[in-house]
């Protein structure tokens, strides 16, 4: 009888097999593949990938490839471009797109919120000139710590009791990351970007099959409405026009026809001396003659309100 080879040695060469199939195969895109792909996305988002982006795209769609047991780009490429495949070609945006933030991300803009900009508008209520009504977009909100942060902050300074009726716009591109937003519930870990005093007030602690994570109170969920949302796209959104605008680290993915048509949405959108802010990467000086810089990051909109 021969003999049985050894229980650890069979384990360990499953486990090599397992984590081999896990590793990309090597995929390759001819320049003549690359640039169709340029021009789909583009035509999707208005992102453009640069030349240098060939690994990016290489390793981003490697998953779908896998999920659809196909082979090759070429082959995926022939599959997404087809006029039906909708649901694909998010999936492809989904893949492709960079969905990186947190919690407070910018100290200094939350800061210019709570120490200038929402007594400002306290002081106008009081005088009878605003009403006590705040609508706020936060464009490219990835998975929800900016526009979460934002309600917190409201919730705290210009708060329902007193009347204040406050309600944000949370747009994204990508479907994974605004589902994750909707659910409000991100690892503990996350708490340390929190101040102390928002965290004990608008976040609860999981525990038991929880344990690990946090969730956003439903009252500050109430506050926030998600919904994909193509910025290159022209836009007129019922919700607005908007008191203020976060549109942080976004444009830098755009080209600069695609950047112009956003920042021409943006502007669109918001209210006479309402704020849009943007990241440190990102200049608009140049752009919109009707926006003017008030300090790094802050660009105000020319009108003639005088209820900031």
């Amino acid at each position: 009888m021969p003999a049985r080879p050894a229980a650890g040695r069979d384990s360990s060469k499953s486990r090599q097999v397992e984590v081999y199939l896990e590793q990309p195969p090597y995929l390759s895109v001819s320049p003549a593949l690359f640039q169709k792909f340029q021009k789909l996305i583009y035509a999707e988002t208005g992102i453009w990938l640069g030349s240098a982006k060939t690994a990016l795209l290489c390793g981003r769609l490697f998953r779908r490839l896998r999920a659809l047991e196909i082979s090759s780009l070429e082959s995926y490429y022939e599959c997404v471009s087809q006029s039906e495949q909708h649901e694909e070609r998010a999936r492809m945006i989904d893949a492709i797109t960079t969905n990186e933030t947190r919690f407070y991300r910018e100290p200094r803009q939350f800061e210019f919120l709570v120490q200038h900009l929402f007594p400002r508008w306290r002081a106008a209520s009081e005088r009878g000139s605003r009403p006590k009504r705040v609508r706020v977009w936060s464009a490219g909100c990835s998975s929800g710590e900016e526009p979460y942060t934002v309600a917190m902050l409201a919730a705290r300074y210009l708060p329902a009791e007193e009347g204040w009726d406050v309600r944000l716009l949370a747009t994204d591109i990508s479907n994974r990351v605004l589902e994750k937003a909707c659910r409000g519930i991100y690892p503990i870990a996350k708490a340390a970007e929190l101040p102390k005093d928002l965290l004990h007030s608008f976040m609860l602690r999981g525990m038991d099959e929880r344990k690990g994570e946090m969730k956003v109170k439903i009252e500050i969920q109430r506050m926030v409405e998600f919904r994909k949302l193509n910025l290159d796209q022209q836009l007129d959104l019922a919700e607005g026009p908007f008191d203020a605008i976060f549109c942080r680290n976004v444009l830098i993915y755009f080209d600069a026809a695609s950047k112009q048509r956003v920042v021409t949405n943006l502007v669109r959108n918001l209210v006479p001396n309402g704020l849009l802010f943007v990241g440190h990467a990102e200049n608009l000086t140049s752009m919109a003659s009707q926006l003017q810089s008030i300090e790094p990051t802050i660009y105000m909109k020319a009108g003639e309100r005088e209820d900031l």
